[in-house]
């Protein structure tokens, strides 16, 4: 088990992580998941040991390492901007790790050769680094994590370079691989639907904060305050400030909606919702759907999709419509909203009632 035990990271007086207790279980998948800046590198450089915590520990199957350099620690970390030996061949490049570990001839042949073949390298395993294209390069620093049988595997954005089919394919097979090792797999990305695509558990990170840690899923679906669903949501979360009151919510530039069941329960006044521009269309997904009344503000065309902006009060949402929707900019039009999924936050952005989302 790795540990963080309230350890942070300061800099020049500020912090780039606040402090953070954190455990992570040998065999499980985790993704940390936040805007770039948020705090993901340096929280996995604090995990390997390429930086000290200014305060705190780190704790690794119950031996303090927190002054143990990297070197000393079994670990193997993959980046967006792979890195290879250059005069090595591929072969080499994979196998570098077994060699430095004193692993017999054959072993290594048959490591590197699988993890050849796992990557769609085994045609170029003769060629050096430079005589590949940069998502082979990427598949090869990859090939190299998966031979060194780590106890941890930090990978930051580490497909963001492959096509997307060999991207998907290795969404797939990566937290296998590395679960059936044993290994601690942490996973930073800056894409929603990619920490959905991996599972596992999820931290979401914003300003050198996890806001939470838990099962990828149910960080989604049960976001415990408004920074974490915001973090969780692309395209960005819609959301409205209001007063309930009576059973409705009011907004003074729009008008009133009824508060649905779920959120019947809080109590009358100042509150925050939002929802997933998946939950809002141009004709009623549900009986009963609330009948709004927007502005088109521009309409995005992406084939199979629209991302139509929105003008709603004063307040600027985005709809994710299926199909091509060829709306002219200040349009009005009616779109309904798919009230089953509404979260609902306090003032100070903590969850007051949030409904599983689809």
């Amino acid at each position: 088990m790795l540990e963080l035990r309230n350890a942070a990271k300061l800099v020049g007086g500020d912090y780039h992580i606040h402090p953070t207790s954190l455990s992570l279980s040998r065999g499980s998948l985790n993704v940390l998941l936040g805007p770039t800046l948020s705090g993901k590198t340096s929280l996995m450089r604090l995990m390997a040991g390429l930086d000290r915590p200014t305060s705190g520990s780190v704790v690794f199957d119950g031996v303090d390492v927190t002054g143990m350099p990297v070197q000393k620690r079994n670990v193997a970390m993959v980046y967006q901007q792979f890195i290879n030996y250059s005069a090595f061949t591929v072969y080499e490049n994979i196998a570098s790790p077994m060699r430095i570990a004193g692993k017999d001839s054959a072993t290594i042949d048959r490591e590197v050769r699988k993890a050849a073949e796992l990557m769609r390298l085994t045609p170029y395993l003769d060629r050096t680094p430079l005589n590949l294209s940069g998502g082979q390069q990427q598949r090869t620093a990859l090939a190299r994590a998966l031979v060194k049988n780590a106890s941890l595997v930090l990978m930051d954005e580490p497909l963001a370079n492959l096509d997307y089919k060999l991207r998907e394919e290795l969404r797939a097979e990566l937290p296998k691989i590395f679960a059936l090792s044993g290994a601690i797999f942490v996973y930073a990305t800056t894409e929603p639907h990619e920490a959905l695509l991996l599972g596992g558990n999820t931290a979401t990170l914003r300003e050198g904060r996890i806001t939470q840690f838990g099962p990828t899923i149910e960080v989604y679906r049960k976001p415990g305050d408004l920074a974490t669903a915001k973090t969780f949501a692309d395209p960005p979360l819609n959301s409205l400030g209001v007063i309930k009151a009576n059973g409705t919510f009011r907004h003074s530039g729009s008008g009133d909606m009824p508060v649905p069941a779920h959120l019947a329960h809080i109590a009358d006044g100042p509150v925050t919702i939002a929802f997933h521009p998946h939950h809002l269309a141009l004709a009623p997904q549900t009986p009963n759907a609330p009948r709004l009344r927007a502005r088109i503000q521009i309409a995005e065309i992406t084939g199979s999709e629209s991302f139509v902006h929105l003008d709603f009060g004063g307040a600027r949402w985005i709809m994710l419509a299926p199909g091509i929707h060829d709306i002219d900019p200040d349009t009005q039009v009616d779109i309904f909203l798919d009230s089953r999924h509404l979260m609902a936050f306090r003032e100070d952005g903590a969850a007051i009632s949030t409904q599983m989302a689809a």
